[in-house]
């Protein structure tokens, strides 16, 4: 390819090179800078005519926003208008049934308030949606009250002693809480509640709460304590939490028999009326008394009974069926308040939530305190009429209270200190009546008096014993109540007990459960002694000695057996460990002194009391006399004692068989060795008047002793 030529040029490239590499780039610089700078006049002129264009695009796009925005805002504004025609319909029906419209509705009209409140304050738009407004808030809170009483149910009793009884029952069960209310009226009542704390601004919902759900807790309670009374006319009673027991039926299915806690009337009558113990520990240890006595005390006793407290039977039953049905409302309180407040927490608002509980459960609490008060009072009264198995009421009572305390403290727990105070009040109220009545009894077991009417004149057991051992026997089931009944009234300083300072606090129930077992020991020997000197008093009633020393004897006795066959004997010799001993040595004092009584009759026929005579030498008229007298002596006071002492009594068995065998052998031997002496000794002519008896003759004699119908 030939090469470009350059004119007047050729002989200057080809002698410089290097100028003509500098001349190209020279040149295409140049022409560059041309190309540029016309593509940059007309990027210029491009400019100038498009940006007018853009802004003006701009300006209109502006104008075409703010229309929208100024259209939507009159649409907006113009709805507020529209919002009390488009919702009056909805709100004038109510809501029921369509909650979630009525509440879509009434944020409509909410927000309607809200802008002419904002806007235009004086436009009689406002108060046209406030009216609505507000009578929409009403029918919600017409709704709320409605719900609540309609769905509101009474909880049954038959539910009530399945959620009380399941505390005991061996199995572990998923506790299934109460349904109050069903779900869906649930899920309606909160939606309520939110919206007229958030939005209604009212508070008197929960009044209205608080009432409807008060009046079916109180209302549960007395339809548990009334279906308790029907049921204890039936067989058998419900299981009562007072006395621990595996309960599986409810009442309607399988009432569970117990026994009550107080004991009955004709149970009472029958301890009175067979005082008599056998030896035997652990068996059945009454015997009945024998003969006319016995017929004759247990017709007065009841007569007695009924005329001071109507027929006692009904009564002590009732007695049973109130302490009964008190007990098992405390625990059903206890129950139904901790489900109350489960629904309650999520109705009413956290903070509103401890005042409405409180108010909630008031009625229902008062009238539980108030009914505890009355049996306070009527165990007042009883005391006054020194009627003290009738106080026994109060103890069951008492032990559940303070079994239950712990958690009647937690479901309160919030509350005003003075609902929190009402079962602390309740308690110690108990506390001072039980010990009052404690001591009132020991004082009357010592004073009793001593009236020859009152005495059972075949020397058996008092009816003060009777009752005395009956009371100690009760208390028994309730040693820790009882104890701290005496130690929450300081009574220990009564019976001169030091308080260890460990054992001390300004609260009854801190009591050490061994000081108050070593109070209560302390005070049955209290009663124990009061109830010996008594019967001492009481003895010297008799005027024969022997008949003294019998009655001593069956009372000891009786006090004997009644606390070995039972764990009084233990208890009592927590401070008396020589109490046993102390009555077995009473008792055979008391033979002793019975013994005594036929030396009278044994005094005629022992050697010291007949003269010596010659065996062959005819008697003298002097000696034969003394002979007869000796027999006719030993005859008449065998038949007199006889003919007395049969009408004696000695229930116990044992005792009855122990004291006739001794004397039947002391008499036998003596009248033995003298018929042996005597009977061949020609005295009189007419042996038969004077030898009457046989030596076996005189032995069942003795034996047909303390035995009318022999």
């Amino acid at each position: 390819m030939p090469q470009p030529r350059w004119p007047g040029l050729s002989g200057f490239c080809s002698s410089s090179p290097f100028f003509l590499l500098s001349f190209c780039k020279h040149l295409v610089r140049l022409t560059l800078v041309s190309i540029l700078s016309s593509f940059e006049s007309r990027l210029m002129k491009l400019e100038n005519s498009i940006i007018p264009v853009h802004k003006q695009t701009e300006n209109l796009q502006r104008l075409q926003e703010n229309v929208e925005k100024t259209l939507s805002c009159l649409d907006h504004v113009i709805s507020y208008y529209h919002v009390a025609s488009d919702t009056e319909k909805i709100i004038r029906e109510g809501p029921t049934g369509r909650l979630e419209e009525y509440l879509g509705s009434m944020a409509k009209i909410q927000k309607a308030v809200e802008y002419f409140q904002d806007n235009s304050p004086d436009s009689p738009e406002l108060n046209k949606v406030k009216l609505l407004f507000e009578r929409g808030k009403e029918s919600l809170e017409s709704e709320f009250r409605s719900l609540m009483t309609r769905h509101s149910k009474v909880v049954s009793p038959v539910l009530i002693l399945d959620l009380i009884s399941g505390e005991d029952e061996l199995e572990v069960q998923e506790e299934m809480p109460l349904e109050h209310l069903p779900e869906g009226v649930l899920l309606d009542v909160v939606r309520i509640s939110r919206w007229l704390v958030d939005y209604g601004h009212n508070q008197d919902f929960m009044n209205v709460y608080y009432q409807i759900r008060s009046s079916q807790l109180d209302r549960s309670i007395k339809g548990l304590k009334e279906h308790f009374r029907k049921s204890s006319s039936s067989s058998g009673v419900p299981y009562s939490p007072a006395i621990p027991n595996k309960r599986k039926d409810t009442p309607t299915k399988k009432p569970i028999k117990r026994p009550g806690t107080i004991r009955k009337a004709q149970n009472l009558l029958k301890q009175y009326s067979q005082h008599g113990l056998d030896g035997k520990k652990g068996g059945s240890n009454l015997i009945p008394l024998e003969g006319h006595e016995h017929d004759f005390r247990v017709k007065h006793l009841s007569e007695a009974l009924n005329d001071k407290h109507g027929p006692l039977a009904g009564r002590d039953d009732m007695l049973d069926v109130e302490t009964d049905a008190y007990i098992h409302c405390v625990s059903a309180f206890v129950k139904l308040a901790q489900s109350e407040y489960q629904l309650l927490t999520e109705i009413i608002p956290e903070h509103h939530q401890k005042k409405t509980f409180d108010s909630l459960i008031q009625d229902a609490l008062d009238g539980l305190m108030l009914e505890g008060e009355n049996i306070v009072s009527a165990a007042r009264k009883a005391i006054v009429r020194h009627d003290f198995s009738a106080v026994l009421t109060v103890f069951p009572i008492l032990r559940h209270l303070k079994q239950t305390k712990p958690e009647f403290d937690q479901v309160l727990q919030g509350t005003a200190a003075s609902t929190k105070n009402k079962l602390p009040g309740l308690i110690t109220s108990m506390e001072t009546v039980g010990a009052k009545a404690l001591e009132d009894f020991a004082d009357n077991i010592k004073n009793d008096p001593d009236k020859e009417y009152n005495m059972p004149k075949d020397g058996t057991v008092h009816e003060l014993t009777s009752n005395a051992i009956l009371f100690l026997q009760q208390l028994l089931d309730f040693q820790e109540t009882a104890g701290a009944m005496l130690a929450s009234q300081v009574l220990g300083d009564t019976y001169n007990i030091p308080l260890d300072p460990r054992e001390t606090s300004s609260s009854a129930t801190s009591y050490s459960s061994e000081f108050s077992k070593r109070l209560l020991s302390t005070y049955m020997c209290k009663v124990l002694g009061n109830l010996q000197l008594n019967l001492l008093s009481k003895s010297k009633v008799y005027e024969d000695p022997a008949l003294s020393a019998i009655f001593l004897h069956n009372n000891y006795n009786y006090i004997l057996k009644a606390l070995e066959k039972s764990e009084l004997i233990q208890l009592v010799a927590v401070t008396q460990k020589t109490a046993e001993r102390s009555y077995r040595e009473h008792i055979e004092q008391q033979i002793q002194t019975y013994q005594r009584s036929w030396l009278k009759v044994t005094d005629y026929i022992t050697e010291k009391n007949v003269p010596v005579f010659q065996p062959g030498v005819k008697l003298r008229d002097k000696e034969r006399q003394i002979i007869k007298e000796r027999f006719k002596g030993f005859n008449d006071g065998l038949e007199e004692l006889c003919k007395i002492q049969k009408a004696w009594a000695i229930p116990d068995t044992e005792q009855r068989d122990k004291i006739r065998q001794a004397q039947k052998h002391i008499v036998k031997e003596t009248y033995g060795a003298f018929l042996h002496r005597y009977g061949s000794v020609p005295f009189t002519k007419n042996p038969e008047k004077y030898i009457k008896y046989r030596v076996e003759q005189v032995g069942h004699m003795i034996d047909r002793l303390f035995d009318t119908s022999a």
